[in-house]
């Protein structure tokens, strides 16, 4: 944790909601909208942000090189999160390995920024329910920032997940059911003092992920891909990255042209997949959610109107792979590239495999496909 007293950034401006735009007092705690309940978006004064691409050279190698377009100046909690690598996977291919983060998956970027806001506003507990990732990222940054946290998982949770909340220092509650049900336990259940940092119920763990577009522009020589291939649960990674596009076109790095966003789900949990297919604006709860890529079995995201208006809105598309596949790829996406590929990354391969062979994508597309942790946790 920083030493330095955490002061916001005086470029964020608003809060806003990202169905029915109400505005929110920026400096006040915020959760979700107070008149819809669906989720917040922070937003900036891009006209006072001098941020070109050529400030970031020498820059930390932490998602806070960005701070110009994050929610703190000073005192984050960091844990030296963000900056993995981009690995080559073939001619045109790439894997952005988020195995490489803090706590092993991505869910550190989210939890850094989110941790770190919520203590600029003094908060004095956290929780949030989890199916694995999230909750030993939380454990850890809440750890760092000297916070007590209570998460609640899954009972089928693989066991590394748990033990490594409790060597954090987190109180763990195994609960019967999905992600769903470990939230409403705790809605119910949980201390009435800890501030719930839930997928998409605060507005500053999007922030954390949509740092990851940032990376991508860098890493590819001040460009974006042509197609990125994303997997699916909560979807804050997919929408903070959409999200992240519009950002730097207003500061000038881009034009209108977007990567072709790529959902992809288990086709035992697939509720964005099916929402798409069926031209709907929201998705459905999925009955009977069943996966081992357990980052996936998200039955009921709450952003999941998001995650199809940011695929429509880069001409971008949804599909579902079967556990066979999700093994298969897992496998052949390491033995390819030496990367430990978690069963959500195999997930993305196997999707993008499926693409590449529909001809959805093309090749000379540029392709980025996202291993979002490791899978060691797995075994």
């Amino acid at each position: 944790m920083s030493a330095t007293l955490p002061s916001r950034n005086p470029a964020w401006t608003d809060v806003r909601c990202f169905r029915c735009e109400r505005d929110h007092d920026p400096s006040a705690l915020q959760g979700v909208c107070v008149a819809c309940g669906m989720p917040l978006r922070v937003d900036y004064d891009f006209a006072s942000i001098r941020l070109r691409p050529g400030d970031l050279a020498g820059r930390e190698s932490s998602l806070w090189r960005y701070r110009e377009v994050l929610p703190l100046a000073t005192g984050e909690v960091s844990l030296v999160e963000g900056w993995t690598p981009l690995i080559a996977a073939g001619d045109r291919e790439f894997v952005k390995d988020e195995s490489r983060n803090a706590t092993g998956s991505f869910k550190a970027r989210g939890m850094s920024v989110a941790v770190s806001v919520a203590r600029l506003h003094g908060v004095r507990a956290l929780s949030a329910p989890s199916a694995g990732n999230a909750a030993g990222a939380l454990a850890a940054y809440g750890a760092a920032a000297r916070l007590p946290v209570i998460v609640a998982m899954p009972r089928d949770t693989p066991r590394a997940f748990v033990e490594e909340c409790r060597l954090y220092g987190a109180e763990v509650r195994l609960v019967d059911g999905t992600i769903s049900d470990a939230g409403r336990w705790l809605r119910e259940h949980g201390p009435k003092d800890a501030f719930d940092v839930s997928t998409l119920r605060e507005p500053h763990r999007i922030e954390g992920k949509k740092t990851m577009a940032y990376e991508l522009y860098e890493q590819l020589g001040g460009s974006l891909p042509d197609v990125i291939v994303y997997p699916t649960g909560g979807g804050t990674g997919l929408v903070g990255m959409w999200k992240a596009f519009d950002e730097m076109e207003k500061l000038g790095w881009i034009g209108s042209r977007r990567p072709r966003l790529v959902s992809v789900q288990a086709e035992g949990c697939a509720p964005v997949v099916k929402g798409f297919r069926e031209g709907a604006d929201v998705t459905a709860a999925w009955p009977d959610p069943s996966t081992r890529a357990y980052g996936l079995r998200v039955p009921a995201p709450l952003g999941g109107f998001l995650c199809l208006r940011a695929l429509r809105a880069t001409d971008g598309t949804a599909v579902s792979v079967s556990e066979a596949q999700i093994a298969e790829a897992t496998r052949a996406l390491g033995a390819r590239t030496g990367i430990d590929v978690c069963p959500e990354g195999g997930a993305a391969w196997a999707g993008a495999l499926e693409l590449r062979r529909a001809g959805w994508i093309r090749p000379a597309d540029v392709v980025v496909v996202f291993n979002t942790g490791t899978g060691l946790k797995y075994r």
